[in-house]
């Protein structure tokens, strides 16, 4: 099996919408995610975790702000990355606004490893 890193992508304004609901809000908006994370099964090898804060380094040392909105990650195990697209389809981040999205990536073996 290949392991697959989910980041998702939506805009700062939904990420401060999400941090001020209620903790019902919170609750009943998880639940997409937990039906998903069952219908993953042991292919979801971490469900991951809500980002913020993101930088930029530069080889200088100076860092500035990320402009990419990811939001969240999480890592799937699959045969293909077509297997992995089938895990993702209906996703509730994709969801939540038409703003939001996902990116898939296949994580490489290191060379010699």
């Amino acid at each position: 099996m290949k392991k697959y890193i989910v980041l998702y992508h939506a805009p700062a304004s939904m990420m401060k919408q999400a941090a001020n609901v209620t903790p019902a809000q919170a609750k009943a908006g998880m639940e997409g995610w937990m039906k998903w994370a069952a219908k993953c099964g042991k292919q979801l090898v971490d469900m991951g975790a809500p980002l913020g804060g993101g930088l930029k380094l530069a080889p200088d040392g100076t860092a500035a702000a990320s402009k990419k909105q990811v939001t969240g990650f999480s890592i799937l195990e699959a045969k293909s990355m077509a297997e992995a697209k089938k895990l993702l389809k209906g996703h509730p981040h994709l969801k939540w606004g038409a703003s939001c999205s996902i990116e898939v990536h296949e994580a490489q073996p290191l060379p010699g490893i």
